[in-house]
């Protein structure tokens, strides 16, 4: 991510419920044809757009009915069918915010910055991994061994606590809103102590 440079326009898929997290996957099925135009400029430029998600019935004035926050994503695969729909791979790349939304487009097109996670001093990054690990692998405790060396294969790819939360919030966060409160958390040991409490109330059986 390091040394991809995001232009501060992009074209955004706004849809109902859906939160892309950062280094996360979401397949995506293009058939409106204003998203398939959106898919075509954007495999002709830099294969980059926005995933946004509704709040409400989508009107004119996009901002009312869109999350301010959203996700900056890479085409990762794009299979086009014969009646022009296509079947997307989306990468998530990074948190951006949504600060204007401009007309002329047959499409959502907004101007962008991203907003990384505060930063961690080494040592307490450091712990706030560890705490999460910690949990995660003490909830885990009697789950299926298959979902069990999925979660640990998800930890062991990264020592970020910023990243591991993202992956594990993809993977193993359902609510919707839940969802969006943690791409919104900017904190990361906020984000953490959002992440423990909901699975904590999965393993009770809660949720």
């Amino acid at each position: 991510m390091a040394a991809l440079q995001l232009p501060d326009k992009l074209g955004a898929i706004l849809l109902p419920d859906c939160t892309l997290f950062p280094h996360g996957a979401l397949p995506l099925h293009i058939f409106e044809p204003r998203y398939c135009q959106m898919l075509r400029d954007a495999v002709e430029g830099d294969c980059l757009f926005c995933v946004g998600r509704l709040t409400g019935a989508e009107v004119p004035d996009i901002a009312s009915c869109t999350s301010e926050i959203g996700t900056a994503c890479l085409i990762r695969t794009s299979r086009e069918q014969s009646d022009g729909r296509s079947n997307l791979l989306m990468h998530g790349l990074c948190r951006v915010r949504f600060t204007e939304w401009f007309p002329g487009k047959p499409y959502p097109f907004a101007r962008i910055t991203t907003i990384p996670s505060l930063a961690l001093e080494e040592g307490p990054s450091s712990d706030e991994a560890r705490r999460l690990r910690e949990v995660v692998e003490a909830i885990l405790l009697g789950f299926p061994d298959d979902l069990v060396t999925k979660v640990q294969q998800l930890l062991d790819r990264t020592s970020d606590p910023g990243m591991m939360s993202d992956a594990i919030s993809q993977q193993f966060v359902q609510n919707t809103t839940l969802r969006q409160s943690l791409l919104e958390e900017l904190s990361i040991p906020k984000r953490i102590d959002l992440l423990i409490e909901h699975l904590r109330t999965l393993r009770s059986g809660d949720n």
